[in-house]
């Protein structure tokens, strides 16, 4: 499917890492339309449904088709995954939540939360945003078998940004500042931010509507899973913000004197996605799954997952399962910006289920706010060499607890949460495993040839008859600690992860890996030839000064 064919989509199912639901926030569309229009399934509003259909072209697909399912798709079985994957179950890392400051000072508070001092915290939150510019299955069911191949993805399997950019000026003029000369980006200044911010100046958020009767403030972007919480609307802001600085720097520059407007937004969407795609081969995934993986599969090749530039599908084994593994990373709270003086940082848990949803400016990190405090001082999450980055936790097979109770889910049910009664994103992802029929991460090891993890080493899954034939998603958790120690994806995880991410960008030929493959970045950078998060958020103008 070409770049110039895609249409401005959202959908009002929200997601962490692959379209799972935890909650969902309505997106503007251009004619007014406010996204909460339903057409019977979760209150999906999808004004491009009707124009992208299922085709071959834009579904899913199996890495291992030649597999078995892990186990049958019965009653039974989802129960069983339900299970597994329940508060207070084995993978509830069982978090005291008593206070966000406390979860992150007293590690005593979250023993099951251990630092990977590889990798910082916004390395998560970097690649959900990944995730949601190449996959949006909004209605993958939770209750039935499903099948890849008639499962639509509604976004472009590559790394484009689409989500950022939607269909252009021309087709998504509610993205744009159509009152600047050239086609930048809309952003909105924060009101009041100046008042809490830590160098007295505004910050900023994604345009928006006006809030409605229970605060939900509409976003209008390209996909509307970007504003599920604070940090990954606070990373969109910043791609947006960082395409509008290219287009400064390219109207700056003298050689581009006489371009047209449209020539320069076309120069500077090629360096915005070929600095962002630099990102992801050179930092995202050495730091994911190991820099002697991603060279292996750069030298020698893709072994098992086919794709070509006619056909890049997504394969369920990836979508479904290994790339979940972000879920095991998210810690319970973060400090989210610094505040005006010590002291007065602003604290939030990810998600907080006793939030009333309706309040203007919750405690807790969820989207579709607009408040003086609600945005992101990067320091926290990457680190600028001044000591404030917080670590990531390490890759197993344990979740915070606050993702074992979805928001709205002791109270009114939050806008599109299906009314399943599953409240734990692992209980959600084990489940799917069910339904799409996914190979063991036993079956799949053995059949690349890889070490497979033993019997007495899941042990703990003897109660769930799960120990010899392991779901995919959990499997790779616990790959990932017992061979990696939780600093990075194991083989199996691995090397789907890297042989998707890098057969994409094979398969893009608008990609700088199969357009121009000896490119290196151009934009200013702390170390010139590379291009890393926090040389595109320093560019962005996001990360101004704390002292």
């Amino acid at each position: 499917m070409s770049h110039h064919c895609k249409k401005f989509l959202s959908a009002g199912l929200a997601g962490v890492l692959c379209s799972t639901a935890l909650f969902s926030l309505p997106v503007a569309h251009a004619d007014g339309r406010d996204g909460r229009g339903g057409d019977g399934r979760n209150n999906l509003h999808l004004p491009g449904l009707r124009d992208r259909p299922y085709t071959p072209e834009n579904s899913f697909t199996r890495m291992f088709p030649e597999l078995p399912p892990f186990a049958r798709p019965t009653d039974e079985a989802r129960e069983q995954a339900k299970k597994l994957g329940e508060k207070d179950g084995l993978i509830d890392a069982r978090d005291n939540l008593t206070n966000p400051i406390l979860s992150i000072t007293e590690p005593n508070l979250s023993l099951n939360n251990p630092d990977n001092p590889n990798m910082t915290a916004g390395v998560t939150f970097f690649g959900q945003f990944l995730d949601h510019d190449i996959t949006l299955d909004p209605r993958s069911p939770l209750l039935e078998r499903s099948h890849p191949g008639k499962t639509t993805n509604f976004r472009t399997a590559a790394f484009d940004l689409d989500s950022v950019y939607g269909s252009g000026p021309k087709e998504s003029p509610e993205l744009y500042d159509l009152s600047s000369v050239d086609f930048k980006l809309r952003v909105d200044p924060i009101p009041g931010s100046h008042l809490v911010s830590r160098d007295k100046k505004p910050r900023y958020d994604l345009p928006r509507l006006p809030c409605d009767q229970v605060n939900n403030c509409t976003a209008i972007l390209g996909d509307s899973r970007n504003d599920e919480h604070v940090i990954l609307a606070q990373f969109h802001l910043a791609m947006l913000r960082f395409h509008n600085a290219v287009i400064d720097h390219l109207r700056a520059d003298p050689a581009n004197a006489g371009q047209s407007a449209e020539q320069i937004f076309q120069l500077a969407q090629r360096q915005v996605r070929w600095h962002y795609q630099w990102i992801i081969l050179h930092e995202f995934l050495p730091l994911t799954i190991g820099q002697e993986r991603v060279k292996d599969i750069l030298n020698k090749g893709l072994r098992f997952y086919e794709v070509n530039k006619r056909n890049a599908l997504i394969p369920i084994e990836f979508s479904v399962a290994a790339y979940r593994f972000g879920h095991s990373q998210i810690r319970p709270s973060y400090r989210v910006n610094f505040g005006p003086v010590d002291g007065q940082e602003f604290f939030a848990f990810v998600f907080d289920d006793t939030q009333d949803l309706g309040l203007e400016d919750p405690n807790d990190l969820r989207g579709g706010k607009r408040a003086p405090r609600r945005f992101v001082d990067w320091q926290t999450f990457f680190d600028f060499d001044d000591g404030r980055s917080r670590n990531n936790k390490k890759i197993d097979g344990k979740l915070s607890s606050v993702m074992m109770l979805l928001p709205g889910s002791r109270g009114v049910a939050a806008p599109g949460l299906p009314a399943d009664g599953v409240t734990s994103l692992a209980s959600r992802n084990l489940m799917r495993h069910v339904n799409f029929g996914i190979p063991s991460g036993q079956a799949i090891a053995r059949r690349m040839g890889l070490p497979v993890l033993t019997s007495a080493q899941l042990d703990m899954l003897k109660p769930f008859d799960m120990e010899k034939s392991t779901p995919l998603w959990y499997y790779i958790l616990k790959e990932a600690e017992l061979l990696e120690n939780g600093l990075r994806l194991g083989p199996v995880g691995g090397r789907i992860v890297g042989e998707v991410f890098i057969g994409l960008l094979k398969a893009d030929e608008s990609s700088y890996l199969a357009a121009q493959p000896n490119w290196t970045p151009v934009l200013p950078s702390k170390k010139a030839g590379d291009f890393r998060v926090t040389d595109l958020l320093t560019f962005a103008g996001v990360v101004p000064p704390l002292s």
